[in-house]
């Protein structure tokens, strides 16, 4: 079993919600973005991003807009909804909750 494709199948939505938060950004500053902040750790392809971007539009957390550059090329941004917003805060509680629980197992006990 692969438990780190595992880990980022459960965190990728929220990975998204949390950068897309900082500023409304497109799929291949998204991939950029995710590898710089994260030292190289994560590495995410297109056949993963674009249905997980697509999937949260259409649960209403991030809206999709297209936006031509001055070159005339369109790019489809994507924006954080209320909702979006509202879930992010809510997972990111839960996320925390569960990472703390874990440490509490995993780390030794001084004392």
């Amino acid at each position: 079993m692969n438990y780190e494709r595992e880990l980022l199948k459960g965190s990728t939505d929220s990975l998204l919600l949390s950068l897309i938060n900082r500023q409304p950004t497109y799929g291949y500053q998204i991939i950029k973005e995710l590898g710089k902040r994260s030292k190289g750790y994560f590495q995410f392809k297109e056949g993963t991003l674009y249905p997980a971007l697509h999937r949260l539009e259409k649960a209403g957390l991030l809206q999709g807009k297209w936006q031509r550059l001055p070159s005339g090329q369109e790019r489809r941004y994507y924006y954080m909804t209320p909702k979006g917003q509202k879930a992010l805060v809510e997972r990111l509680a839960v996320w925390q909750d569960f990472s703390t629980a874990v440490a509490l197992i995993v780390q030794p006990t001084i004392g």
